[in-house]
């Protein structure tokens, strides 16, 4: 809970604010059962009814009072809780924005949702109890205790052991309950998991007929929880009896104790009355105790969770102080003996990259190409910086990456991803992703580049026109092209096109990459490529076979010397092709 506490810290005005009312409104509180035994003492058994009503009307006015500092208290304590929230969301969110895909797949995007959502929900809902009740409940409890003690000393006992009691059932129901609390948030964290996979995989669950199995699976992760749940729930249930039936039991004892000695002249019944109050008032600051065990122990673990996200370690460290780039920046890219594993891979795993050198000029086209599973998208990881090298080095215009700021490095590069990424909004809005200050000219020249002006055309809307979800109201082809678009409004000098040609035909595929050529013939351009028609002009191509360079060079100069590649263009090219290459 301490990092919730460094949030807490701008609202310490409202927090001392709702204190100081809340103390007021304790105090109301403990004043009243005093009037309430004048009445009776002074009031009725001598009839004396002016007594009555000046007492009777000093409680109006306390309790009206009473009223306001509630409703007060109430405010402050709902504008920092609500705050709070607010400020860890934004502090959790933007951190997420900062990790590295090791970050990501170590907490599972599934988790990040849930800390992000739930857990901050849980830490709100605890705040806004945790405010009133650690100040309003400790002043009634103890000064219940002290005003009993002042009216009826002997009676005392029966307080004692209500008190003993209740803080004992109150333990053992913590140590039972409160292990589960974690185990509920990462089951909450499996089921949102379920749910987001079937989700976005329902075409592939009716296309395979597996129904069935996802209902499964989907109901045994929703057992999972219920049953948790349903634990705690059962073992807190037992706390609003208990504390019934010992309230009953004390208000029993009171009544009989009292009228004990009330016969032997040893108290007055207005004060056996004041005194019943003040054991309910000490029975009330229990309940609200017990009211914070059922949330609090669940806000802990919340707290915990949105801790580790907050402390991780946000992306990929720097080797030394940020460099910044030269004014002059080429773009030149170069892998300089470069091995690479993923960080949660076991130390018996090969690596991804095996001392790969290979360099991406200005105003050259170089392409990657090779099986899956091959290394082709963890060089465009390692240029992203994504992930840092495990051995060499990766050079931008001879300065390692590892020394430069990687949002000035990622402003010079324009990346277009293998599955097309498109937000909600408009194309237009979508467009400006890439620079919010482009102008229409730009927009426009950018999807007559990407060969999606005709498309965009054909639209009621034009560059107006409604994204869906996802791009969902689009074909891949168009979106692909969209996706293009996007990245020439950057006007960066490094462009990185993972796959980005595979869901276009040929024809659209060949007419993009002569108006890429054309536009961009001062560009470091990088493609990654499956099909060899994509990549047969390239100045540059360089082929991957299991993590390990095969040949560099062009088409001709690979089909003659280069085995893996000669198999690949055998695959996807005729022998009239494949001989003509030669």
């Amino acid at each position: 809970m301490s990092k919730i506490f460094e949030f807490m810290k701008p609202y310490s005005g409202m927090i001392l604010c709702a204190a100081l009312l809340l103390f007021t409104e304790a105090i109301l509180a403990l004043i009243l059962p005093s009037y309430m035994a004048n009445i009776v003492n002074d009031g009725v058994l001598p009839g004396h009814i002016s007594v009555i009503w000046r007492n009777g009307l000093i409680m109006l006015l306390i309790t009206l009072l009473s009223v306001f500092t509630a409703l007060g208290a109430g405010f402050f304590t709902a504008r920092t809780a609500t705050g709070v929230a607010n400020d860890l969301r934004e502090a959790v969110f933007k951190k997420i924005l900062r990790f590295s895909s090791a970050e990501v797949n170590r907490f599972s995007t599934s988790s990040l949702i849930t800390r992000t959502t739930n857990d901050i929900m849980q830490v709100q809902s605890a705040l806004t109890m945790a405010i009133r009740q650690f100040i309003y409940a400790p002043i009634i409890g103890i000064g219940g205790i002290i005003r009993a003690l002042e009216r009826s000393p002997s009676m005392t006992w029966i307080i004692a052991l209500a008190t003993i009691t209740m803080v004992g059932a109150m333990v053992i129901l913590f140590f039972v309950a409160f292990p589960k609390y974690k185990l509920i948030q990462v089951l909450i964290d499996r089921l949102n998991l379920v749910s987001r996979e079937n989700l976005s995989g329902i075409l592939v669950v009716r296309a395979f007929s597996t129904q069935s199995f996802e209902k499964k699976r989907f109901d045994k992760a929703n057992k999972d929880l219920a049953d948790t749940n349903l634990f705690v729930d059962q073992a807190f249930s037992f706390i609003m009896p208990t504390i019934m039936l010992i309230l009953n039991i004390t208000t029993a004892l009171i009544v009989w104790v009292g009228a004990r000695q009330v016969s032997a002249f040893q108290i007055d019944i207005g004060d056996i009355f004041a005194f019943l109050q003040y054991g309910l008032l000490i029975i009330f600051a229990f309940l609200m105790v017990a009211i914070m065990l059922v949330i609090l122990p669940r806000a802990v673990v919340s707290a915990e969770r949105i801790k580790e996200v907050l402390e991780a370690e946000g992306g990929v460290p720097y080797k030394n102080k940020p460099l910044p780039l030269p004014d002059d920046f080429k773009g030149e890219i170069e892998f300089k003996n470069v091995s690479f594993r993923y960080p949660d891979a076991l130390e018996s795993d090969d690596n991804v990259l095996n001392d790969i050198s290979f360099s991406a000029k200005p105003g050259e086209t170089t392409a990657i190409i090779g099986s899956t599973g091959s290394g082709k998208t963890s060089v465009f990881k390692l240029i992203l910086r994504f992930f840092d090298v495990t051995g060499g080095a990766v050079l931008v215009d001879g300065i390692d990456i590892r020394d430069i700021h990687k949002e000035d490095l990622h402003n010079k590069v324009g990346y277009i991803s293998q599955k097309a990424v498109l937000f909600t909004g408009t194309i237009r809005s979508n467009l400006l992703y890439a620079d919010k200050n482009a102008a229409d000219e730009t927009l426009y020249d950018a999807a007559e580049t990407a060969q999606s002006a005709d498309f965009i055309k054909e639209k009621e809307d034009g560059y107006e026109s409604n994204v869906a979800q996802g791009g969902s109201n689009f074909s891949g082809g168009q979106r692909q092209r969209l996706s293009i678009a996007r990245a020439l409004v950057k006007k960066a000098q490094i462009y990185l096109f993972d796959d980005s040609f595979s869901a276009l035909d040929l024809k659209t595929d060949a007419l993009l990459r002569q108006a890429l050529k054309k536009k961009m013939k001062d560009c470091t351009i990088v493609i990654i490529a499956q099909r060899i028609s994509s990549i047969m002009d390239a100045d540059k191509i360089v082929v991957l076979d299991n993590g390990n360079i095969a040949g560099q060079g062009t088409h001709s100069e690979l089909l003659k010397n280069c085995e893996v590649y000669k198999e690949i263009a055998s695959s996807q090219l005729s022998d009239e092709e494949v001989n003509n290459g030669l």
